[in-house]
């Protein structure tokens, strides 16, 4: 009976949309709610539980809406109040729960509260935001943004330095100041109560501050200093999300996933053990840094897979019947994951039904990010004229006033700028994302990678994507089973075991384009009858002794325990 009782998001898949990027219904060139709207239906084929919508409220748009000027209602050029509720409702109907991003470390320097806290030392809102005095004609500390540059910006008004971790239009909020947390509270509740299913929360690791604010190393080939020890899972992090339960999310029956950054394993046994009534989930960074080199993102280094391998395996193992994972190769701020671990070219729907695989069979709740489904890749650009995205366009100008080449600075934006994720959804052969002209460029591929090819082949990867949801409803394996490792140090092949009482799952996948061989006996399972689930080959290559494995393959077989041929 208990596992009946069991949260329903641990079964669910969750799709991310890009509002911006998705579907345009009135061609004007960006994404907005009606094009959301209209796209349900396919959303329903795919078979996803749950949308995640990146922010759709009122903002300047300095950093495409994590930049919030207004929480309670909706950027003008995305819609109304009343597209979104018609969005929750219409998918509600579709048996979908819409997650809203709840942006809360900042808001935009145009929200009300900043406006009237920057108007004067005593304003009853001046402590909703970190306001600090400059020493000797400097910022408080020497903390770099996120976004490059100092943290701090010097406000005329009251002759004081106000923090912001990423851009100088988002000014971090003080959570130290209790009406500030009831403020957020309140909109939390305000979202809820029009029935949306949960909340992803940006950064939300980041609110709490070491009050000193001290100084941060700088590290080598950087101008600032590294503040994250002294506002990465701070000193009062676990009181304010406790807080937050108690308060609100315990009165709702929604799901709730934590964008953490620098968060380790033993941090997120604490975050999502039920018992501490936090979070559902984070989101971990480690395996999206393992192709970073010594100077951070842009430096570029091949995957090693052992690394990947190794750090799922800890994650797996660390969380298991304790707390609960979050499974993602793509979002919004990573590149798209079939040209950064697999093989853009010749192998593309190969490599991309396998990285599918091979993530969909851990234990956790999997997110898809809008076009993974099809295979989207990177885009390279011509221009630097064409990228649109805060990080890229501030890292090319500080990189630039450094000496390093426009090539080198070009060539990390190929590999990891942001903006390869946000080129438009592609519908049809001719873009089908606007009549217009889109906000951003269109990948050129469109002619070959698009939403109406794929539905009407059988063998696309979007059919990949809708048998494994299916597999995840109908497998308790999948949801509960124990995970083993197999092959750690093998170079090529990301082999592990899912285990249950009566059966167990083998997951075999290639991220490499060379022929591999395994055998049997070396696999560790218990049974030779054995049923094939899924695969990206039509068929198998096996014979009573070994598996001879092909370029990017990927298969699951299922082993019944105690079956013996």
């Amino acid at each position: 009976m208990e596992r009946q009782m069991e949260p329903w998001w641990k079964k669910s898949v969750v799709y991310q949309i890009y509002p911006r990027s998705f579907m345009d219904s009135n061609g004007d060139g960006i994404g907005d709610i009606p094009g959301i709207i209209s796209k349900l239906d396919y959303l329903e084929k795919l078979g996803i539980d749950v949308i995640w919508l990146s922010p759709v409220y009122d903002s300047p748009n300095d950093d495409n809406g994590y930049d919030i000027r207004n929480y309670r209602t909706i950027m003008a050029e995305f819609g109304t109040m009343e597209d979104m509720e018609q969005l929750i409702e219409e998918a509600k109907n579709r048996g979908i729960r819409i997650v809203m991003d709840l942006v809360v470390n900042h808001s935009s320097d145009e929200h009300e509260w900043f406006v009237e806290s920057r108007s004067s030392k005593n304003s009853k809102y001046r402590d909703y935001y970190i306001w600090r005095d400059g020493k000797d004609g400097q910022p408080p500390n020497n903390w770099g943004s996120v976004f490059s540059g100092s943290a701090w910006e010097k406000d005329v008004l009251t002759d004081s330095y106000y923090l912001h971790l990423f851009s100088k239009k988002q000014p971090d909020l003080n959570w130290e100041h209790e009406p500030l947390r009831e403020d957020v509270y309140q909109l939390m509740t305000y979202w809820l109560e029009k029935g949306i299913g949960g909340f992803r929360m940006d950064v939300i690791n980041f609110i709490s501050k070491d009050s000193d604010l001290p100084d941060g190393t700088i590290h080598p080939n950087n101008l600032y200093g590294d503040g994250s020890p002294y506002f990465i899972n701070g000193p009062k992090i676990h009181d304010y999300l406790q807080e937050m339960n108690k308060k609100v999310l315990s009165k709702y029956d929604v799901v709730t996933v934590g964008e953490m950054p620098g968060a380790t394993t033993d941090d997120a046994r604490i975050y999502t053990n039920a018992d501490n009534k936090e979070v559902n989930m984070v989101f971990t960074f480690e395996h999206m840094d393992l192709d970073s080199g010594p100077g951070g993102k842009w430096n570029v280094q091949p995957l090693k897979l052992v690394d990947l391998k190794r750090n799922f395996e800890k994650w797996q193992l660390a969380l298991h019947k304790i707390g609960w994972n979050s499974l993602y190769w793509n979002n919004h701020d990573q590149p798209r994951v079939v040209s950064r671990f697999g093989n853009d070219g010749e192998y593309r729907e190969l490599s991309a039904k396998m990285l599918a695989i091979c993530l969909h069979m851990l234990q956790g709740t999997p997110y898809i990010y809008q076009g993974e489904e099809l295979g989207m890749t990177n885009v390279v650009f011509p221009l630097l004229e064409d990228y649109r995205d805060i990080e890229t366009l501030n890292m090319y100008k500080e990189k630039i006033e450094q000496g390093i080449s426009h090539e080198d600075i070009m060539s990390g934006i190929y590999a990891k700028g942001r903006d390869n994720a946000r080129t438009p959804m592609q519908w049809t052969s001719e873009g089908g994302f606007t009549t217009g002209t889109p906000w951003i460029r269109m990948n050129p591929n469109t002619d070959e990678i698009n939403v109406e090819h794929s539905i009407n082949d059988s063998t696309s990867i979007f059919y990949t994507y809708q048998k494994l949801i299916q597999l995840r409803k109908q497998h308790d394996i999948i949801i509960h089973g124990s995970f083993q490792l197999l092959f750690a140090d093998h170079p090529s092949l990301f082999v592990y075991k899912r285990q249950s009482a009566d059966e167990e799952w083998l997951v075999v996948t290639n991220f490499s384009d060379q022929m591999e061989q395994l055998e049997w006996k070396d696999c560790d399972v218990t049974s030779k009858s054995r049923e094939n689930i899924i695969s990206n080959y039509d068929t198998l290559k096996t014979n009573e002794k070994t598996v001879e494995i092909r370029p990017y393959e990927a298969f699951v077989v299922a082993f019944k325990k105690g079956i013996e041929n």
